[in-house]
């Protein structure tokens, strides 16, 4: 009833979170890598908007005893970092891209469970193309689905290899098909 009164009143409600499309980068990653040249990297990223709440509090502890146990198990080190718009970044670094992966789809489910979703914005994935410049895929939470990110010098970006690697892996992922919601992450700390 709820949802009926505010399509009415013209409220709109964010998108749920979803987090089933992240999975995708676990056999893409094997095109980028053989196929494109394309390494990825030890490194990814889960951002969120952290929320003044007990019941966030309580989220964040369970986030922080899931990373020591990844880092014990797995070998995932972490280290987290806030940026000037307040969001949070968990920072996780692994050898084994699979571990990455899986480290951040375990964290993203851990907020979604606790009924946090709407505090998601996006998972990053760093790979390094062939001449050494950065690529990133970013995980849009409230979409569902990936964008290319290839930054180049100062707020500069290179849409061409962005449209070219989303059209080389559109099979293996869940591509944003909206080239105007291909949003920057500029100063990305992977």
């Amino acid at each position: 009833m709820k949802r009926l009164l505010d399509i009415l009143l013209g409220r709109s409600q964010p998108p749920p979170a979803r987090s089933e499309g992240l999975i995708a980068l676990s056999t893409a990653v094997v095109t980028m890598e053989a196929q494109l040249g394309f390494r990825p990297g030890q490194e990814a990223a889960l951002v969120f908007r952290p929320v003044e709440s007990p019941y966030f509090d309580r989220a964040s502890q369970e986030l922080d005893e899931l990373l020591a146990v990844s880092a014990r198990e797995a070998g995932t080190e972490y280290r987290t970092q806030v940026d000037r718009y307040r969001y949070r970044w968990v920072i996780l670094s692994d050898p084994d891209f699979e571990d990455l992966i899986t480290a951040v789809h375990m964290l993203a489910q851990t907020l979604l469970e606790q009924g946090f979703g709407e505090q998601l914005l996006a998972a990053v994935f760093r790979f390094t193309s062939p001449d050494g410049q950065p690529f990133y895929w970013i995980y849009q939470y409230k979409r569902g689905r990936f964008t290319p990110f290839a930054p180049r010098g100062d707020q500069q970006r290179d849409h061409a290899l962005e449209l070219r690697l989303a059209n080389a892996l559109q099979r293996e992922l869940p591509i944003e098909p909206e080239l105007e919601r291909w949003y920057p992450l500029w100063g990305i700390p992977l």
